[in-house]
């Protein structure tokens, strides 16, 4: 899981990269071979001529790195740049050819690949190491992807309004963030309906979700499987106070009992503290060896899910739709979570310390590059300000997110132009 680790840099490293082109090392860990078999299994290239799947799926990658805004300017970039054809496998395409082929493949398809390079991330980035167990968090929340309902009728969930869903579970180890999960539908279902699809069934992981998924027949069944979770409840919920605990004045918990809600079975752990703002929070927790303190700290990690969130929106292509039909809109999405997992192997494949959008520009930058130029360039020691101006900057803007999240404020996680991804 660690990065490559070089003796010799100039001698060993740099030999092996000399002719390694950056955009096919980066799309490297893509298993051409089993994504073959899925199309052929689902005939999907069987009369195409000019854009197969594979050609199709390192366009739209590159759409994805380069932040292309529509199809024409996909379109362009094939027919006016020779290195994105020997890259790509095509010397040509037209929009009509990008769209239709968007259309075609079905979803399952990138929906697949997705689910397998989580799995390589998750490797490459190392288990969780003895006696770290218990700062294991899955943080689960959704966040809706807006659309006109005149072109997306598929996908309406109000009268003038349609959207997708994307229900994501973040693993959250030692402070570090990878997808673990991302199931995509309609908006309209309510969050709760996807919870059992979020959930990790391992009795070292924590689920920390918000008052979105609130269901007293599922917290019940998690509570008798051992499945952990922590969660805000609703001002209506109805509690049934079992013991009141003792509280340490010097601390900002307010209160703590043993109490079961609605109705449920199974006792929770009931935590009451406030925001930065002084709002109330209410906790339920259904883990009894975490302390109050612990359980208070760590659904403050909750917000950190809308920071990713806030990253692919800002940085990768998903807000701006390159077609209309549920398979392109799903395909597009799913694509970018693609882009999103490999930047993080490429990242941790080269070794790179910065942070992640540092590394989506280097690799936007220098896709066509040789990987010995690429590399050269990328370890090259930073200028000392810049690095401690950037920390400064992200820890400012980290409080000032934390605190617009807890009153509710979350639209601006559109607009924020920082990398969370450290």
């Amino acid at each position: 899981g660690s990065p490559v680790q070089i003796p010799n840099y100039k001698e060993s490293f740099m030999d092996n990269h000399t002719i390694k082109m950056v955009f096919k090392e980066y799309i490297h860990p893509l298993d051409t071979k089993v994504i073959q078999k899925m199309i052929d299994i689902e005939g999907v290239d069987k009369y195409v001529k000019k854009l197969d799947t594979i050609a199709y799926i390192r366009l739209f990658i590159y759409a994805q790195l380069k932040k292309s805004e529509n199809l024409a300017v996909i379109s362009q970039s094939v027919s006016r740049k020779k290195t994105v054809q020997r890259l790509v496998g095509i010397d040509s395409i037209s929009k009509s050819q990008l769209s239709r082929k968007n259309r075609q493949i079905p979803h399952e398809i990138p929906e697949a690949i997705l689910r397998h390079l989580i799995q390589k991330v998750q490797y490459t980035l190392g288990p969780v190491k003895a006696g770290k167990a218990l700062l294991q968090l899955h943080l689960i929340d959704s966040s809706t992807i807006s659309m006109c309902l005149s072109g997306y009728e598929w996908a309406d969930f109000r009268e003038t309004k349609a959207g997708i869903k994307m229900h994501t579970s973040i693993r959250l180890c030692n402070d570090t963030l990878s997808l673990d999960k991302m199931i995509l539908t309609p908006a309209r279902p309510a969050d709760e309906t996807q919870l059992d699809e979020l959930i990790v069934y391992q009795l070292d992981v924590l689920h920390v979700f918000d008052r979105g998924y609130f269901n007293f027949a599922k917290f019940d069944a998690y509570s008798e499987k051992g499945i952990k979770f922590a969660t805000r409840i609703k001002a209506n919920t109805v509690v049934h106070v079992v013991e009141e605990l003792l509280v340490d004045p010097s601390s900002p918990i307010t209160r703590h009992a043993m109490v079961t809600i609605g109705n449920m079975k199974h006792p929770l752990q009931l935590i009451e503290t406030t925001d930065s703002n002084g709002k109330p929070i209410r906790i339920v927790c259904n883990d009894a060896k975490r302390s109050a303190q612990e359980i208070s700290d760590i659904y403050r990690n909750r917000w950190k899910i809308e920071l990713f969130f806030k990253w692919i929106k800002q940085h990768l292509v998903i807000t701006t739709l390159y077609g209309k039909s549920e398979n392109a809109v799903y395909n597009q999405v799913y694509l970018a979570m693609i882009t999103f997992c490999l930047i993080i192997l490429m990242k941790n494949k080269i070794g790179f310390k910065g942070t992640l959008l540092e590394m989506l520009r280097w690799i936007k930058d220098g896709y066509d590059q040789s990987m010995a130029t690429f590399i050269l360039k990328v370890r090259k020691e930073p200028e000392r300000e810049s690095s401690g101006r950037r920390r400064w900057d992200n820890e400012r803007i980290f409080a000032e997110t934390l605190a617009q999240y807890e009153t509710g404020d979350v639209l601006h996680l559109d607009d924020l132009t920082y990398d969370p991804f450290v």
